[in-house]
């Protein structure tokens, strides 16, 4: 193929492929059959093996074979030149091994178009071991590449056979490719689930039923590297932010490993502060209580009835003004826990739980320059917007609670704030402060001691004005007058 594909003079291909990448906009057909015309596939991919001596030309080739094999045209000969691709993945070049990789994403993308079977395809030629390859020794761009082409494979009829083989101790199972891999081989193993725990919820089912999330208890469980356990903290926040990422998550020990790392002081902040906000997130969300085993306490009970309460550490970097994400991150945490995105009947703890939180709350202040709740409160609300609206998600979830409530009426400084439609500017912010203000009009309204109270009229009538003008009409917006003044006169 070298002699017969071979070109007298490569810097034209340079120039033409340059100019192909060059064009504005996407590839069409036509074009793309019209390059392939004037220099066919076979004539590019020898280019590609023998390069020459003409700098610019790899790249150049690359970024053109990207463009082509995205056009269905492009993508209808790849299965032609498999042997190609197979030798691309294995190449010394990242780019080429990067190219590799797309192409048999372009290729699975469009395999509805050009075969019947390409699960056939990526087996006959062995190409799904060379792709973990790819991932777990190749450089950024590739290993990206990679787990693109991976994912896309789960999405196609028999490539979660490829993927999670029935053997659990054949050598690309992932189980065992993540345990003899080095720690960023492993970093990326799970990067790789947690793509493909996102594809469906019944390959997340499958990951499940494989234990391939225990990867990331060991993992954050590992004192031995702050880098890679923080690496694993943040897969583990985009774990839970899919949609059914709970469900799962919540069957694991990993609410038990997230408390460990908040509990224990010695660990680097910036851990703690990672494992708030994932056990935050996780308890957050609405089917919580449905996912989790009946063995294991509900969610934010298990924070604040562990031995020691996870929920301290929690609570006090709420209210510590000493590092600002830090304190944002644990305020929204807090916020989770005690109830606030929570459905109303579903706020309150059980008694053990609801005690902790009473506990804490008050040990914290008493600690603190404030002593009390209501100074603690105050303190976060007249900070900045970012921390004030996570303040204001702290009290919609605490003020169901008598005792709080009487904290948040104890200071007029705390009802001021909140009422004040002037301290949001953005629509979720106002949005937020109203919810808030409607809890805690809530919250009196259900207290016939507090609402029939004379001292605290002034309080109410302010929270009911507040929640009739609704969360974008509490603005004092000033109508433009007429302004009639005497003419000047030359």
């Amino acid at each position: 193929m070298a002699e017969e594909f071979s070109l007298d003079d490569p810097t034209q291909l340079l120039e033409a492929a340059s100019d192909f990448v060059l064009y504005p906009g996407p590839q069409t057909e036509a074009s793309a059959k019209e390059f392939l015309d004037r220099f066919p596939l076979p004539v590019l991919i020898n280019a590609l093996q023998t390069k020459g001596d003409v700098p610019g030309l790899e790249n150049a080739l690359v970024a053109c074979l990207e463009r082509i094999f995205k056009t269905k045209y492009g993508a209808s000969l790849i299965p032609h030149y498999m042997p190609f691709v197979q030798v691309g993945l294995k190449a010394d070049s990242q780019l080429v091994r990067s190219l590799a990789c797309k192409t048999v994403s372009c290729f699975l993308e469009h395999s509805d178009e050009i075969i019947p079977s390409p699960a056939r395809i990526i087996i006959d030629y062995n190409l799904y071991p060379l792709l973990l390859d790819c991932l777990l020794y190749g450089n950024e761009q590739v290993a990206t590449a990679s787990m693109d082409a991976i994912k896309k494979l789960a999405g196609l009829s028999g490539g979660m056979d490829i993927i999670f083989p029935s053997n659990n101790n054949e050598a690309m199972h992932l189980g065992n490719l993540g345990g003899r891999s080095s720690s960023l081989g492993r970093v990326r193993v799970l990067a790789l689930i947690v793509k493909l725990f996102s594809v469906s919820d019944s390959v997340a089912s499958v990951i499940y039923s494989s234990n391939l999330l225990s990867l990331f208890e060991v993992e954050i469980n590992n004192k031995n590297d702050a880098l890679v356990t923080l690496s694993v903290l943040e897969l583990l926040y985009e774990l839970a932010d899919i949609q059914h990422g709970t469900e799962f998550l919540s069957k694991t020990a990993l609410l038990h490993s997230l408390s460990s790392i908040i509990s224990n002081a010695s660990t680097e902040s910036i851990l703690r502060s990672r494992a708030m906000m994932i056990s935050g997130r996780l308890l957050s969300k609405e089917n919580i209580y449905m996912s989790v085993d009946e063995s294991m306490i509900q969610g934010a009970a298990l924070i604040l009835s562990s031995s020691p309460p996870a929920a301290r550490h929690v609570i006090d970097a709420a209210f510590d003004r000493q590092g600002h994400g830090k304190q944002l991150s644990a305020l929204h945490a807090l916020g989770n826990i005690v109830g606030e995105s929570r459905p109303d009947n579903e706020i309150i703890l059980n008694g053990d739980a609801e005690e902790s939180l009473r506990r804490l709350i008050y040990e914290t202040a008493s600690k603190s320059s404030k002593l009390a709740p209501s100074g603690l409160l105050l303190s976060v609300l007249q900070q900045d917007s970012e921390i004030r609206l996570a303040g204001y998600r702290v009290i919609t979830g605490m003020v169901s609670r008598p005792w709080f409530l009487m904290e948040v009426c104890s200071k007029q400084e705390i009802i001021n704030i909140v009422t004040d439609a002037n301290t949001v500017a953005t629509k979720i912010d106002m949005e937020v402060r109203y919810k808030c203000c409607q809890s805690i009009h809530k919250a009196f309204m259900s207290s016939s001691k507090l609402i029939n109270d004379p001292a605290l009229a002034g309080i109410v009538a302010k929270l009911q004005e507040t929640v009739r003008s609704g969360p974008y009409l509490s603005r004092k917006h000033h109508e433009a007058q007429p302004l009639v003044r005497t003419a000047d006169r030359f």
